[in-house]
């Protein structure tokens, strides 16, 4: 195989051939031959989040390497479909080529250009159309399980308002939101954990709906407040360290007293 630089097929044929010796029953790489679908699945979607921290990070160095890791997946998952008999990578191919065809006739068809707004609108018609074709009959199917909890919160009351059932506006979610804090706080005292669970997560499926009201992305909300805890908190811990005190040795206080001088010393910025 040769290792020079040649066109987007050429290379895609070098990864797939690559692909197939790890695979390989008798030369390959002992840990890649005893991997499967449930096994790689999860490196799938880590590899997956790596793509979207790189592009929040806006490290344009780093992306090519970090999308060529999710590209291997799907080559890798094609691979152990097609040994089993089930598809090949040029299958994989086909179908999210004829989809994005299908999905968007005013481009590769005879329909009328559309706007932004018509042709989202559309293209939910034809996930509809293509969900009730394979069976995922009604207004929440095919919201996918393995979704993280804030985002599929957020899609399947997406598709939840499409057919009306929604809050009017931010305003009722949010007093929907007093009404579950009120019920999470009188389960306190009890302490019973399951009840808990169930009152907490209420409270957090209606945030999910609050950024949806709010056109905000919950995942990207809570990514944001982990950046700013983690900034914050590693300045406080700094700060401490350079007044010689250790955060294990630190009472509450003198850290709350650090945490709001970084908070102050942010604004300032």
């Amino acid at each position: 195989m040769s290792s020079d630089p040649g066109s987007a097929e050429t290379e895609l044929r070098r990864l797939i051939d690559i692909m197939a010796e790890l695979r390989d029953p008798t030369r390959g790489c002992p840990w890649d031959k005893v991997q499967d679908f449930d096994t790689i699945a999860p490196y799938t979607i880590e590899e997956a989040y790596e793509v979207a921290d790189a592009i929040a990070q806006r490290d344009f160095a780093a992306l090519p390497d970090e999308l060529g890791d999710l590209l291997f997946q799907v080559v890798y998952h094609a691979r152990m479909a097609e040994e089993a008999g089930h598809f090949a990578f040029k299958d994989v191919a086909r179908a999210i080529a004829d989809k994005m065809i299908r999905r968007h006739p005013h481009v590769f068809g005879e329909a009328a250009a559309r706007d932004a707004a018509t042709q989202t609108a559309s293209w939910e018609a034809q996930k509809s159309a293509e969900r009730a074709a394979r069976d995922q009959i009604g207004t929440l199917a095919g919201v996918p399980l393995a979704l993280p909890a804030l985002t599929r919160a957020a899609k399947i009351t997406n598709r939840a308002a499409r057919v009306g059932f929604d809050w009017p506006n931010a305003e009722a979610v949010l007093e929907k939101l007093d009404e579950e804090v009120a019920e999470l706080r009188a389960e306190l005292q009890a302490g019973d954990p399951e009840r808990l669970k169930d009152e907490l997560g209420d409270m957090l499926f209606v945030l999910a709906n609050l950024a949806r009201k709010l056109k905000l992305d919950p995942e990207a909300c809570l990514r944001h407040a982990n950046d700013k805890f983690t900034r914050r908190f590693n300045a406080m811990e700094a700060m401490l360290d350079r007044q010689g005190q250790g955060l294990a040795g630190t009472a509450l206080d003198a850290m709350e007293s650090a945490w709001q001088a970084v908070k102050v010393e942010e604004r300032r910025e």
